[in-house]
């Protein structure tokens, strides 16, 4: 009984991801008449081939990718850095920074205080501003430095007998040794990256600059408008709508993912495990 239940549960969160699937593969005009439920009815790849060739949606796949892959990476970089310094048990005021990070992680300045802070430093309307402002996570900090203590201490010790720098034995021995660590943070980072929208909803007003889930947003307000929804349905002569466009863009958006996740399931697991020892 209790796998039938497990079995209703499993299609019950894996419909949704199908429907979408299939209903991007159909013809929009043809969706929109509804009844398409297990296989697409109206065969077609126009919807794959409008979001393709429509620049604007290109030119955001673009940037959500860029932000995607150099902001994970000078993420995962920078909050290990600032971890691994954190992490010597003998740093000197080391209550007073933990005291910092705590405090940060529980309040912020607000919106409003935050905007007036990107302004202040140049960061509106740049690329910049989906990177710089989350080089550092204060959550990933916590557990990369209870994560750096659990190495053993000889590792280090040995490294610097031998003339290492810090900067050698954390590139040459830190790195190397926290492939869990540094596989779940990238895993987080990158996903969150992939899904924001609100900082170019707020922060970015050129339009080269907007990303794919800001995208997905507009067409998402743009058919929540049943007047647009029959004007794109009655004139498009390929049968693309905007719901089909919508549906094409939400497979598109979660198909790195979905690529990505195997690969670094098995670190998953063992690097929060890892990270969860207290410090």
């Amino acid at each position: 009984m209790i796998y039938v239940v497990l079995l209703i549960i499993m299609l019950t969160m894996l419909y949704p991801f199908y429907y979408v699937l299939i209903v991007s593969f159909n013809r929009g005009s043809d969706s929109l008449l509804g009844g398409v439920y297990l296989w697409p009815r109206s065969v077609t790849l126009e919807n794959y081939k409008t979001f393709l060739a429509d620049p604007k949606w290109f030119r955001a796949f673009l940037v959500t990718v860029s932000r995607t892959v150099l902001g994970t990476t000078l993420g995962v970089l920078f909050t290990c850095l600032v971890a691994y310094g954190l992490s010597h048990r003998n740093l000197l005021f080391s209550k007073f920074y933990f005291t910092v990070i705590i405090f940060a992680m529980y309040f912020s300045g607000g919106l409003i205080p935050y905007y007036v802070l990107l302004r202040s430093i140049g960061l509106l309307n740049t690329f910049g501003v989906y990177i710089i402002p989350s080089m550092l996570s204060t959550f990933f900090l916590l557990i990369a430095i209870s994560f750096f203590r659990e190495i053993p201490g000889e590792l280090m010790e040995s490294a610097h007998m031998d003339g290492a720098s810090e900067f050698v034995v954390f590139f040459r021995i830190v790195l190397p040794v926290s492939m869990p660590l540094i596989a779940t943070m990238s895993l987080f980072m990158g996903v969150g990256q992939w899904n924001s929208w609100l900082d170019s909803a707020y922060f970015v007003q050129s339009e080269s600059l907007r990303t794919l889930t800001y995208r997905m947003m507009e067409i998402i307000n743009k058919f929540n408008s049943p007047m647009d929804a029959l004007a794109v349905a009655n004139g498009s002569s390929s049968g693309v709508t905007s719901f089909s466009l919508q549906v094409t863009a939400m497979v598109v958006s979660i198909a790195p993912i979905v690529c990505i996740y195997p690969f670094l399931q098995k670190y998953f697991v063992q690097g929060i495990m890892l990270g969860s020892v207290k410090g």
